[in-house]
């Protein structure tokens, strides 16, 4: 399957957290986008909300300018996070009114949360979703039974 390059980056950048343990959907270092960003919170300062799609006036300007952190746009950042957000179980905008899962750190909230952003991410490339695994067992299950047999 080909992919792009940012893609491939912040793929990247997102199983390593994962596995390493250090993807923090409360932390807007260590949540989906931080972790793109190479572990800065400069991504913040584009929205008034953690998770909102509004870009504020900053983030209008620089979206405006076309500019791109890590190959992203300011509001593809921001649906990246609410993505990875609403996978994890938040209710948006991340604030303590809101809802939010039972066990925000847990590993099963936080793979539910990257395989939202990843199939988002795969999306904006228009690239299939690299987390689908649907497709090779349905390429098994074409197989006729006495192939299998011999």
């Amino acid at each position: 399957m080909k992919t792009t390059k940012r893609l491939d980056e912040a793929l990247n950048k997102l199983y390593t957290a994962f596995h390493n343990n250090t993807l923090n959907a409360e932390c807007c270092i260590h949540c989906a986008v931080g972790n793109i960003c190479n572990n800065t919170d400069s991504w913040k300062q584009l929205s008034d909300d953690h998770g909102s799609l509004q870009l504020n006036y900053i983030g209008l300007v620089h979206e405006n300018l076309g500019r791109r952190f890590h190959g992203y746009t300011p509001s593809e950042l921001l649906q990246i996070e609410a993505e990875f957000l609403k996978g994890c179980g938040y209710k948006l905008p991340l604030n303590y009114k809101n809802a939010k899962p039972k066990d925000p750190t847990s590993k099963e909230t936080l793979f539910k949360g990257l395989c939202s952003a990843v199939a988002f991410l795969c999306s904006l490339d228009g690239v299939q979703n690299v987390m689908d695994y649907y497709p090779l067992f349905q390429k098994e299950l074409e197989i006729p039974l006495l192939e299998t047999a011999q």
